[in-house]
Parts: structure tokens; sequence; C-alpha cells
């Protein structure tokens, strides 16, 4: 499971806000409303391979 905007906001040290102003910016360039679509569009794109995780 992802991190929710909070938990990114702590992490990075940053304002819940800012990473809000943000996640608007990356579902805005492929045209998603979601993150599940985000990960969708990502995959699809070869940008990511879906199972894969950051750590």
């Amino acid at each position: 499971m992802g991190l929710d905007n909070a938990e990114i906001a702590r992490d990075l040290d940053i304002s819940v806000s800012t990473v809000k102003n943000h996640i608007t910016g990356i579902f805005g360039k492929p045209g998603v409303r979601d993150r599940a679509q985000a990960v969708i569009a990502a995959d699809e794109s070869g940008l990511v391979a879906a199972g894969n995780r950051c750590s």
C-alpha cells in the first residue's frame, strides 16, 4: 500500500497542501483522476512495472 498525503508530507518535511499540489500536477500530465489510474497509466507506458516497489 502506498503512503497517504500526510505521510508523504511528513517524510519530505513539506506541507500536506504542497503534496496535494504536486499530486494534482502529476495527475494532470497523463490526464488521470486518482492514484490507481496513475499507476495503471505508468504501467501501460512502461514507466514502471506493476508489483515493483520502491524502498
